[in-house]
Order: structure tokens, then C-alpha cells, then sequence
């Protein structure tokens, strides 16, 4: 009979810097209308992934305070493998919102970050094409606009037009929201690295890693 052994995990992310191994610090980054969703929908998501050992940023209101997006959001955004995008009503009012979506889509241009919109009492055309209630938010942000402003808006509606063609979830008032988050979570998994499990004490394993490596020596 074997005896006892002791087990080791090997992370795909175990850093909260860039390395040789891994560019992911966080395997998703939540980007959320906090109003909208965050006692609910989104908190009903995040639930679901941590479950999972899925490593999920979720922002603290305390993070949002002036116009500018703060840094530590920037860097989680950066270091996430995936960005889910919870486009609610009011997501377009909020320029904290739509700071992070130009970064997501910036992410997904550059580093390969994979981003799944979830389209949350909101129909997906509302979002590409700004029609409706995310039409009247941009119209607010237009008004008296400088040039400098003008110029974040383009960026805004630009970075919202490919988020709104990308793949996704469409949750309506009369969904079954736990079954789409069971499906979100499945998709989720499915990208993610598998964690394995390396036991110390495999009998036999260390003499046939041997002969295995003597076999590939030139």
C-alpha cells in the first residue's frame, strides 16, 4: 500500500506582476454599473465564479472617487484574462463605465484579453449603435462639451460599438438569471488554464521521468 503523500498545486497565476510565466494576475475583471446590478446580477455572478476558484476583481465603490479613473482599476483591468461587461441601463451614464470599457477593449486589441458582454435588460443593437436609452446618456455627456471631451466621447462610443458586436449574453427582464450565469461560469472555465493536482509521492513516477528524460537527451 502506497503511504500517506502530500499534494501541490500549480497555479496559471500566482503573481500580481508580469512574468516569464503568466501575464494574469486576476482571470476576470467584472465591469459593472454598480446601481444597476451590483446587489444583484453581478453580485449573484461573482458569487458563482469565486465558488469556482475563478480569481474575479470586483471593485469597491471606494475606488471611484473624482473624474478620473484610478490606477489600481487600470492595472486590475491590464492583468485580467478575461473582462465580463455588464451593459445595464445606466451603464453609459456613468464615465467610470466607459473609462473601463475603452481600457477592455484596448486590452483585447493589444494583450488577447478575452471579453465577454452580457447584455442585462438592454437589447444588443441599444449598445452598438447607441440607440434609446444609450443614445439619451450621450446626448448628457455631449452637452457643453469641449473639445477634449469631445474627444473622450468618441472613444467612448467607438470602444461600446466593438463591445456591442462581440458574443455574448442576452439576460431579459423574464430570464432565468442563475442558469445563465451557470453558463457564463462554464465559458469562463473553459478558458481558463486548469489548476492540476502534482502528487510528491506517485509510486514509480520518479524512475520513468528519468527514462523519459535520458530518451530525449541528444
Amino acid at each position: 500500500m502506497a503511504s500517506s503523500s502530500s499534494t501541490h498545486m500549480i497555479p496559471y497565476s500566482s503573481s500580481s506582476t508580469f512574468d516569464s510565466h503568466s501575464r494574469w494576475s486576476w482571470d476576470v475583471f467584472l465591469s459593472f454599473r454598480g446601481k444597476d446590478t451590483r446587489r444583484s446580477f453581478t453580485d449573484h455572478l461573482y458569487s458563482a465564479l469565486i465558488r469556482c476558484n475563478i480569481k474575479t476583481f470586483r471593485d469597491d465603490e471606494g475606488l471611484r472617487k473624482g473624474e478620473e479613473i484610478s490606477p489600481e482599476l487600470l492595472q486590475a483591468i491590464e492583468e485580467s484574462r478575461i473582462a465580463v461587461v455588464v451593459f445595464s441601463k445606466n451603464y453609459a451614464d456613468s464615465k467610470w463605465c466607459l473609462e473601463e470599457l475603452v481600457k477592455i477593449i484596448n486590452c483585447k486589441e493589444e494583450r488577447e484579453q478575452k471579453v465577454i458582454p452580457i447584455f442585462y435588460h438592454v437589447d444588443p443593437s441599444e449598445v452598438r449603435n447607441q440607440r434609446e436609452i444609450y443614445k439619451e446618456a450621450f446626448t448628457r455627456h455631449e452637452e457643453n462639451a469641449d473639445e477634449e471631451k469631445r474627444g473622450k466621447i468618441r472613444r467612448w462610443k467607438t470602444a461600446m460599438r466593438e463591445a456591442g458586436k462581440l458574443a455574448g449574453y442576452d439576460v431579459k427582464i423574464d430570464s432565468f438569471e442563475s442558469e445563465i450565469i451557470q453558463d457564463i461560469v462554464k465559458e469562463i472555465r473553459g478558458t481558463i488554464p486548469m489548476v492540476l493536482d502534482v502528487n510528491e509521492n506517485i509510486v514509480g513516477m520518479d524512475s520513468r521521468l528519468e527514462r523519459l528524460v535520458s530518451g530525449l537527451e541528444i
